[in-house]
C-alpha cells in the first residue's frame, strides 16, 4: 500500500465520520419555537457538546488538509 493509498483511506474515514458527528449535533436555534423568544441565548456548553465539537474541528481540518494534498498532487512523483 503506497501513501497515497492511505491517504486515499484516511480521507475517506474522516469524511464519513465528519457527516456522522454533523449529524450528531444539537440544533442551535429551536427552529420556529425560537421565534416567539423561547429560545435561550446564552447556554453553558456541556462537556459531551464540547467533546463533540472538538471531534467534528479536527475531522474536519483533517479531511481539509487531505484534500488540498491529494488534489495539488504533491505526492505523485514527476513524470
Amino acid at each position: 500500500m503506497t501513501l497515497p493509498q492511505l491517504l486515499h483511506i484516511i480521507w475517506a474515514v474522516s469524511a464519513a465520520l465528519l457527516i456522522i458527528f454533523v449529524l450528531l449535533h444539537s440544533p442551535k436555534g429551536d427552529g420556529i419555537g425560537g421565534i416567539g423568544g423561547q429560545a435561550q441565548l446564552f447556554t453553558s456548553a456541556k462537556s459531551a457538546e464540547k467533546t463533540l465539537n472538538q471531534i467534528t474541528w479536527s475531522l474536519s481540518t483533517v479531511f481539509i488538509a487531505l484534500t488540498i494534498v491529494l488534489s495539488a498532487g504533491w505526492l505523485n512523483p514527476p513524470q
